[in-house]
């Protein structure tokens, strides 16, 4: 048999929104076997990634312990000559600011095969997002783009003789930059831009001068950022779109405000809660409903520590009557096991499949395959009470989480008379960070409603939102006034217990029944309002 081979693509990522991602690199993404990726990265873009990929964050972060340079080169040194399919994704371009150089010569001394990806560097695409022009025939006939990490390390005498100046990396020494350029012959009325997060929804902009942009910063943590200095910053006031009349205004006013009223959630904005690389569907109902949408994913689903369990099984399926699946992962993780063991859906011709919840179903409609039977409420609670035959004697699949859980749906299956296999599908886990959106939002207060779909997601968002908040005081005041929606019962349980409370509980234990309640309770509160 030939010996997969290896290889490492260095792929940029943009500026951080996927929509800024070039098609060959959601591609390499897609196909990716490992992911070693950087601070950067957003969130959203390591969801384009499989389920069984390997992601390996190995960003360096101010004031923290971080990964070495040595270290990033021998995981990509490690996985290549293993015969995996890498990426190595870096924010921006991989060639502007990277550290490419050092990761390329040392696999070029183990002779792995590379390839480098480009992608769209923030110091382009910041100023462009800002309305900001770094080049015109009059103010600015060239730029320079450089990073201020090391200020020293710069020639402040040439530097300040350039017409525009786009520094990244340059927060921190913000007052270091402006006494630097000044004190080399640049004018203190010189224009400056600061740019934070290009490219996301929380993207802000200070424009001003260099004698007046440091008490416009006071006290804002000014990373990631753009810098833009010259002439040109003052360009921005005129590149926008043509000023229209008065009647224009008042008339494009009551086209919104009829609208935005036509839109149950308009105005609210509704933390979701999800797992890692699921689908944004849910998210794109509320949105669709007029609610501004962030994502925090609070549980990453990985494959299990081993498959032995279920590959036996696999092999003998024709021993079973029943596969019974309880979740989309189970689902998915089923058949992709099956197919890696060299079989098809034929292998489950004479298994009858019984599926808990509308999601589950519709994920087993992916394989095209109908259930043979789905309980009413799309709870586990029921399957056995309206089970459609008897299961004396009836031996039953159950693909699970590998930590296990539906510890009675067992127990009530046993009793009923079934032998039932419960084997490990996959498992679940806390993700190591929250994503910076969540985490500005949950600090600012700007958050009306936290919706939680299983009880995984209410566990590990607890564990998460202690690496924002010192105190569980804290916390207690940052979700005081914050409605909390809970999916089903065993959900508002898990709320109960963590939380405190349960603000809503979906009527349909659906994500559709979520949807429902969510905007129930904003036209109720408006009402008493």
């Amino acid at each position: 048999m030939t010996e997969a081979k290896g290889k490492v693509y260095l792929v940029g990522a943009g500026p951080g929104n996927l929509v800024y991602l070039t098609m060959k690199a959601y591609g390499l993404l897609a196909k990716a076997q490992v992911l070693i990726y950087d601070a950067l990265v957003d969130q959203e873009l390591l969801e384009c990634v499989s389920p069984d990929c390997l992601r390996l964050d190995v960003g360096k972060r101010g004031g923290k312990p971080s990964t070495t340079q040595g270290e990033i080169n021998q995981l990509l040194v490690q996985h290549c000559l293993a015969g995996k399919q890498v990426v190595r994704l870096k924010s921006g371009d991989p060639f502007i600011f990277g550290r490419c150089t050092a990761e390329i010569q040392a696999l070029q001394e183990f002779s792995c095969e590379f390839e480098v990806v480009p992608g769209i560097s923030s110091a382009l695409a910041a100023p462009l997002m800002a309305g900001i022009p770094l080049t015109d025939p009059v103010l600015s006939r060239c730029f320079a783009v450089l990073t201020a990490h090391e200020p020293d390390a710069l020639d402040w005498e040439a530097l300040s003789r350039l017409e525009t100046l786009v520094i990244l990396m340059g927060g921190r020494h913000l007052p270091e930059i402006i006494h630097q350029l000044v004190r080399h012959g640049r004018s203190p009325s010189t224009a400056i831009a600061i740019i934070r997060w290009a490219g996301t929804p929380q993207q802000q902009i200070w424009t001003g001068e260099l004698n007046n942009i440091l008490a416009q910063t006071n006290g804002v943590s000014l990373s990631p950022v753009v810098i833009v200095i010259g002439e040109v910053v003052r360009l921005c006031n005129y590149l926008q779109p043509e000023k229209i009349s008065l009647d224009q205004v008042s008339h494009v006013q009551t086209m919104l405000n009829n609208f935005s009223t036509s839109l149950p959630l308009t105005g609210k904005t509704i933390l979701v809660t999800r797992s890692s690389g699921q689908s944004s569907q849910f998210s794109d109902r509320l949105t669709a409903s007029g609610a501004t949408v962030i994502e925090m994913p609070t549980l990453e689903i990985v494959p299990p520590g081993s498959w032995d369990a279920l590959d036996q099984a696999i092999a003998n399926l024709t021993d079973f009557h029943w596969l019974i699946l309880t979740s989309s992962n189970g689902v998915d993780y089923f058949f992709a096991r099956l197919i890696a063991q060299g079989q098809d859906i034929r292998a489950l011709a004479g298994v009858k499949i019984a599926v808990v919840g509308e999601k589950t179903a519709q994920s087993l409609h992916k394989y095209h395959l109908q259930p043979d039977f789905i309980p009413p409420n799309f709870v586990a609670d029921s399957l056995v009470v309206n089970f459609p035959e008897a299961l004396q004697g009836k031996k039953v699949l159950f693909p699970r989480v590998e930590s296990g859980g539906r510890e009675i749906l067992v127990q009530e299956l046993t009793v009923k008379g079934a032998e039932v296999v419960e084997v490990a599908a996959y498992q679940s886990r806390c993700p190591s960070s929250i994503p910076e959106s969540a985490k500005l939002a949950l600090q600012n207060r700007t958050v009306d409603i936290i919706t939680f779909a299983s009880s995984k997601t209410v566990k590990y968002f607890c564990q998460l939102i202690e690496e924002i908040f010192t105190y569980n005081s804290d916390i207690t005041d940052a979700l005081e006034q914050i409605c909390i929606a809970s999916i089903g019962p065993q959900t508002s349980k898990t709320c109960h217990a963590l939380l405190g409370r349960v603000t809503i509980e979906a009527e349909e234990y659906t994500l559709d029944g979520l949807t429902q309640a969510v905007i129930k309770w904003v036209k109720n509160s408006e009402i008493t309002q």
